[in-house]
C-alpha cells in the first residue's frame, strides 16, 4: 500500500466514523500520512484525530479511538497504534517479511549506502587516547554512508584555534564537534615528546587503533559518481572530553565500550562495571543478546527446523502463559524489535551527520533490549510443535543477531558467539 493509498484508505475510515453517527464532522479533502517521529512506531502516522478534534468537540485521543478500529479491519493494515496526544501509527500488513529479507539480504552492510556519495572527510583528532578510537569508528560510520574519509592525528604540541562546535576560524569549513579538552587532564599517551610525530602511543594497539594512518573498514576511499562534480572536502576536528583513566586494564572491547557510548560531550566512566555480566551492564547486554541469537538458531537446529522470513503470527504463549494480557505483550515485544531494526539504518546515518559514535552504540542497546524481551518466544513449548510462526521468529531473532554483529564490528567490539 503506498502512502497515497493509505491516506485514501484513513480518509473512508473517517467517512465511515461519520457515517455511523461516531464522529460530527466533515470529512477532510486530504489526510497526511508520514513516516512516523520520535515515540511513533510502525510504518507510518497521521494526525487525522488531530486534526478532526476541534470540530468534533472531543479530545484527538478519544477520536482516535472511534477511528481506529476503521482503520483496523482494512485488508493491508496490520496494525494500528495510538501515540502521543492522538497520532495513529499504521503498521502494513508484510512489514516483517520485508524488513526481514532485506536485512538477511545484506548482512552487515544492512543500513549502509547503495555506493558512493562523492562527499569526502578529513578528520582530524588529538594524540588521545578517546578522540583516536572515536576518530576511528566515526570514520567507519562515514564510510558505511558513502563518504570517503581520512583520518590524521595531530603532532604532540600542534595548535588548533577552533571554537569547540563551532565553524574554525584558521581553517575553512573545519568543524571542530565537541568539547574542548581538559589541558589539566593526565598525560596517557605514553609517547616521547622529543619526537616530533611520536611513537605509537601505548594504547593504540592494546585498543586496535592505528594512529597517523587511514583507517580501512566498510566502503574504503572510493570514487565520486559518474557525471558527479567533486566535492570540497569537510573538515572536523574532533575533541570529545578525554578519560581521565587509562582504559587499557579493561581490555579491548570494554575499553572501546567505555570511550564510545557517552556522548562526546560526557566525561567517560572508566570503571569495572563495565565488567560486569549483569543486566546493569550495557555491553554485556548487547553482547548477550547476540550470544542469545546464535544459541537460539543451535537449539532450533536440534529441535529440526531453521529460519524463514514471514508472518510470527498470533502469539499463543508468551513465557507459558495464553492469557491474553500476555498475548499483547508478546505482541508488544515484537513491534519493539521490528521498530528497532526498522530504524537501525536512521541511527547509522544519525551518527554519521552529527559525528556522534555513542547514536549507533545506544541504538545497539535498544536493539539488544527488544531482543532479550522477544526471544523467549522463539522456540516451541512443552510439546508444541515448530510451525511457520517459530520459522518467522527465529528469523527475526537471526536479523537481529545480524544488526547488532554489525554494529558491533563498527565500534570495533566482538560478537561472541558463546557467553
Amino acid at each position: 500500500m503506498t502512502p497515497v493509498e493509505l491516506s485514501s484508505t484513513v480518509l473512508r475510515a473517517v467517512r465511515r466514523a461519520v457515517d455511523d453517527g461516531e464522529l460530527a464532522v466533515s470529512v477532510p479533502e486530504r489526510a497526511q500520512v508520514v513516516p512516523p517521529g520520535p515515540g511513533g512506531r510502525g510504518d507510518y502516522a497521521t494526525n487525522v484525530a488531530l486534526q478532526l478534534a476541534r470540530p468534533a468537540g472531543r479530545p484527538p485521543r478519544e477520536v482516535a479511538e472511534i477511528l481506529r478500529p476503521h482503520l483496523g479491519g482494512v485488508a493491508g493494515v496490520a496494525r494500528v497504534d495510538i501515540t502521543g496526544p492522538g497520532f495513529l501509527n499504521i503498521t502494513l500488513s508484510g512489514r516483517e517479511h520485508a524488513l526481514i529479507a532485506e536485512i538477511l539480504r545484506r548482512r552487515q552492510r544492512y543500513g549502509y549506502a547503495d555506493g558512493p556519495t562523492g562527499q569526502v572527510v578529513q578528520l582530524h583528532h588529538p594524540r588521545e587516547v578517546r578522540a583516536a578510537v572515536t576518530a576511528q569508528v566515526l570514520a567507519r560510520i562515514l564510510r558505511s554512508q558513502g563518504a570517503v574519509v581520512r583520518v590524521s592525528c595531530e603532532i604532540p604540541g600542534e595548535i588548533f584555534p577552533e571554537i569547540p562546535g563551532q565553524i574554525s576560524p584558521g581553517i575553512p569549513g573545519e568543524i571542530s564537534c565537541e568539547a574542548e579538552p581538559d589541558l589539566a587532564e593526565p598525560d596517557l599517551d605514553g609517547s616521547d615528546p622529543s619526537d616530533p610525530a611520536g611513537p605509537e602511543p601505548v594504547w593504540a594497539s592494546p585498543l586496535g587503533v592505528t594512529v597517523d594512518a587511514p583507517d580501512a573498514h566498510g566502503v574504503l576511499d572510493t570514487p565520486s559518481p559518474p557525471d558527479a562534480p567533486p566535492s570540497p572536502p569537510l573538515n572536523i576536528t574532533l575533541r570529545p572530553v578525554p578519560a581521565a583513566q587509562d582504559p587499557i586494564p579493561l581490555g579491548r572491547d570494554a575499553a572501546r565500550w567505555a570511550l564510545l557510548h557517552p556522548a562526546p560531550h560526557d566525561r567517560p566512566r572508566i570503571t569495572d562495571e563495565h565488567l560486569v555480566q549483569a543486566e546493569r551492564n550495557p555491553l554485556f547486554r548487547v553482547r548477550y543478546a547476540y550470544a542469545r541469537c546464535q544459541a537460539l538458531g543451535r537449539n532450533a537446529a536440534a529441535l529440526g527446523f531453521s529460519a524463514a522470513p514471514g508472518d510470527s503470527g498470533a502469539f499463543g504463549h508468551a513465557g507459558g502463559s495464553g492469557a491474553s494480557g500476555d498475548r499483547a505483550s508478546a505482541s508488544s515485544t515484537l513491534l519493539d524489535i521490528l521498530d528497532a531494526l526498522d530504524t537501525y539504518p536512521h541511527a547509522l546515518a544519525a551518527a554519521a551527520r552529527h559525528h556522534a559514535p555513542d547514536r549507533l552504540a545506544r541504538h545497539l542497546v535498544t536493539v539488544a533490549d527488544a531482543l532479550l524481551a522477544f526471544q523467549h518466544t522463539v522456540l516451541p513449548l512443552g510439546d508444541e510443535k515448530p510451525s511457520a510462526a517459530h520459522r518467522s521468529r527465529l528469523a527475526l531473532a537471526e536479523a537481529a543477531g545480524t544488526v547488532l554483529a554489525g554494529g558491533l564490528s563498527l565500534l570495533g567490539i566482538d560478537a561472541p558467539t558463546h557467553l
